[in-house]
């Protein structure tokens, strides 16, 4: 109870701070939401794979990054869109949800020689570097032509400080939270009897993702759509290009005998493939629905199945990743 208390009101305290930050700085709550919030809620992620890295232990930084991406729009989507449907601006379904499906296909090209070497590093976080002062400069042009958004908001007192004190807090409160959680699970789960597979593939897998759900549920509650889906969005992308990009710069990541007969392509494939879902499914109306959001979990649900059915040592080493 204490975990998923210290969770909501990290949640809380981030998404308020979130937006209100966005409105005192003149920006869109989705760009906070792309930036901020998403590389806030990535820091689990980048804390696991670069120690796992420096570690030697290569497949762990990998499989945390496909799993967790895999996790926040199959599963995190899901639930957040069938609680509360997602309402998406057209640059998320135009620009951002593309920019994800492009930066996974990126991976699988830059891992056919079953490594991802210092330059791929490179070339990932300067395409990060790239993707945040594009997305700024837009958002300043869109802001800036909207001036009944400013407007409206030009009466409520807010304090910059203050702002960033809920953020941090916030953040830090959520990853505290999901620790907590993760940590009395699997202390339960163990007084059952419950195998170490079973609790990687239920719990710790689960661990690293607490912070976007907690984060996307909150956000989509109190109908800041534009944190919700901006945080999943710039997530995933920040995991590729900032988690595996620092990664990789601080030492390049070898695939565990090779990038097929490890089946690691089949796990790239599979996060592609969930990526593209998002866009398939707001492209029309500009919403993900309750009906897509069943649609999601039950795709999540086919890879934890798969996860059981046909293990591989990229999928072994993400079920065995300290949360």
């Amino acid at each position: 109870m204490v975990g998923f208390f210290t969770l909501y009101i990290g949640a809380e305290w981030l998404v308020k701070g979130a937006s209100k930050l966005a409105v005192f700085l003149g920006l869109s709550p989705l760009l906070i939401g792309l930036t901020v919030v998403a590389f806030g809620t990535s820091a689990p992620e980048l804390l696991v794979s670069v120690v796992s890295a420096i570690k030697g232990k290569d497949m762990i930084a990998i499989g945390n990054v496909v799993g967790s991406n895999i996790c926040n729009i199959a599963l995190i989507l899901g639930i957040s869109s069938l609680l509360y449907p997602i309402t998406c601006q057209k640059e998320v379904v135009k620009r951002d949800l593309p920019v994800m499906m492009g930066i996974s296909g990126f991976l699988i090209l830059i891992s056919l020689d079953s490594k991802i070497s210092r330059l791929d590093g490179f070339i990932l976080f300067c395409a990060l570097i790239a993707y945040i002062v594009f997305n700024y400069l837009q958002d300043k042009r869109r802001v800036f032509g909207q001036e009944e958004f400013l407007e409206d908001n030009k009466t409520e007192e807010i304090r910059l400080v203050k702002n960033i004190f809920l953020l941090i807090c916030g953040i830090a409160l959520v990853i505290f939270g999901a620790k907590i959680v993760v940590n009395s699970s699997e202390d339960i789960m163990r007084r059952f009897g419950i195998s170490e597979k079973v609790i990687g593939l239920s719990i710790v897998a689960f661990g690293t993702s607490l912070p976007e759900l907690a984060t996307s549920v909150v956000a989509a509650y109190k109908k800041h759509m534009d944190i919700s889906i901006g945080n999943l969005i710039g997530s995933n992308a920040f995991n590729i290009m900032c988690v595996l990009g620092i990664t990789a710069l601080i030492r390049p990541i070898y695939i565990s005998g090779g990038i097929f007969q490890s089946r690691l392509l089949m796990d790239y494939i599979i996060m592609l493939f969930i990526s593209i879902a998002p866009y398939l499914m707001a492209r029309h109306d500009l919403v993900i629905n309750r009906k897509n959001g069943f649609i999601l979990l039950v795709l999540y649900l086919a890879y934890v199945l798969y996860l059981y059915l046909f293990p591989t040592s990229l999928q072994v080493a993400w079920l065995l990743q300290s949360a």
